[in-house]
């Protein structure tokens, strides 16, 4: 039994170093036993997955190219075989390409060579702070409500999102809850205990933005009077959330390009540059795939940003967490003795109808609007003041306009068919429609539609 054991000390974790130079493997298990983590090294792909068979492992460290394949087949085994196993990839210098297809593939980070022992340090201690998949961790400040299966869909992703270091981009309409993503992703992974810096890329003068983003020295320019951080050293060790990022600048995109691939930055004014350890995650309502194609955004620092996308929700992709949505709303808005009035059934009915063109951002302000207008303790579909109804000219209804009355007939229609199918068997119905059970009978709720009469 080891000393550790037998005092009920904690063991010390266990890092794979994989890697067929033995003078690399002799440097890396050095620095990490002078850490205090214990090591065992393999020179090939067949003897790695020999030792991860045999024992476990906290993380894994492994070359990119190995005698008998390639450091991608580790990622992709131990991500099979080993979920709750981190694994960094050790690419060539400025092979930023097999740095990307790493982390796509599902390995934590990665390091360039000739390898930093400083950045080394940095990355081991981020991957060991990575909750376990399943223990129960502590929770995150905020959440992310509602049962529908595209809110169910990004959950998910976040809570995968969160076990890697790999740069996210974040799409989706405004107010759909893409910061809110962000910071989900920073509060469930190993940067938890570390900054979250939320920027606004399109709030920022464009003269400004590099001394905003990389900070400068003393004297640097005219009423540089102290040295100042910019946002990468602000968030050094956590996350760094670039919010509309498609409004940079190309000149500033080449220069966000370069820190992000050598993970260095330099102060305006100063000779050297600096080291920095930043989690990107960047988002836009905008599409910069074809802002691309119009050459109004780098391709290159696309690539580097987008490498893993997260798609969040429209409201009116998820209807049936309105309810939901706006009950947790009105509690917040009520205080700590909750007088905020509640609606009224045929207001929540207008509410699930509406198309929402600001999504999560524009039911919160419509609700503020309501409680201040409201003169009881329910609120009222006038309370509401949202879009007229139809008047008089626009195509009749049975069309395609009002949207909301369409999908409506298309929704209604679509439940009663896998209805009639099953029986009226709402279980297997739900399953023909890809839903779940609750979210079935929501709908038919909504819908008005009843079972028949025994």
């Amino acid at each position: 039994m080891r000393r550790a054991e037998r005092r009920n000390e904690p063991v010390a974790a266990a890092v794979l170093v994989v890697d067929d130079e033995a003078d690399i493997r002799e440097l890396l298990e050095l620095t990490l036993l002078r850490m205090g983590l214990t090591v065992e090294s393999a020179a090939s792909l067949v003897e790695a997955r020999a030792l991860l068979k045999a024992k476990h492992f906290d993380l894994c460290l492994t070359d990119m190219r190995l005698p008998d394949g390639e450091g991608l087949d580790l990622v992709r085994h131990i991500s099979e075989h080993c979920g709750d196993v981190p694994v960094a990839v050790i690419t060539a210098y400025g092979s930023a390409e097999n740095a990307v297809a790493a982390l796509k593939a599902g390995a934590f980070d990665y390091l360039s060579k000739p390898v930093s022992l400083e950045n080394l340090r940095t990355l081991v201690k981020s991957a060991l702070k990575l909750p376990q998949q399943h223990p129960v961790t502590r929770p995150a400040r905020q959440q992310l409500l509602g049962e529908s299966p595209a809110i169910q869909q990004a959950r998910e992703m976040i809570s995968k999102l969160a076990r890697s270091q790999a740069p996210v981009y974040i799409g989706g309409e405004s107010g759909s809850g893409k910061e809110l993503a962000a910071r989900l992703i920073h509060e469930l992974g190993g940067r938890r205990d570390q900054p979250f810096v939320p920027v606004n890329c399109g709030a920022i003068p464009e003269n400004l933005m590099e001394s905003e983003f990389f900070g400068y020295k003393k004297g640097a320019f005219t009423g540089a009077e102290a040295e100042r951080d910019g946002f990468f050293q602000v968030a050094h060790g956590g996350t760094l959330f670039l919010d509309e990022v498609a409004d940079l600048p190309l000149a500033m995109q080449v220069k966000l390009l370069r820190a992000i691939q050598e993970k260095r930055v330099r102060k305006v004014g100063a000779t050297g540059e600096d080291a920095v350890d930043v989690r990107m995650i960047c988002a836009t309502h905008q599409n910069l795939n074809a802002l691309v194609e119009a050459g109004r955004f780098r391709q290159d620092l696309y690539f580097r940003l987008n490498v893993i996308e997260l798609k969040m929700p429209s409201l009116k992709e998820c209807r049936e967490d309105i309810a939901a949505l706006a009950e947790s709303m009105l509690l917040r808005m009520g205080g700590p003795d909750g007088a905020a009035p509640r609606l009224s059934k045929v207001a929540l009915a207008e509410l699930e109808r509406y198309d929402f063109p600001g999504n999560v951002r524009e039911l919160e302000n419509i609700l503020e609007r309501a409680v201040a207008l409201c003169g009881s303790k329910e609120i009222q579909p006038d309370d509401l003041r949202l879009t007229p109804a139809r008047q008089a000219g626009e195509p009749p209804a049975g069309g395609k306009w009002p949207l909301p009355d369409y999908l409506d007939r298309v929704e209604r229609e679509a439940i009663l068919e896998a209805l009639e199918r099953t029986r009226f068997n709402r279980t297997a119905a739900a399953r023909l429609l890809g839903i779940t059970f609750r979210a079935l009978r929501y709908r038919m709720e909504r819908l008005g539609i009843n079972e028949p009469s025994p």
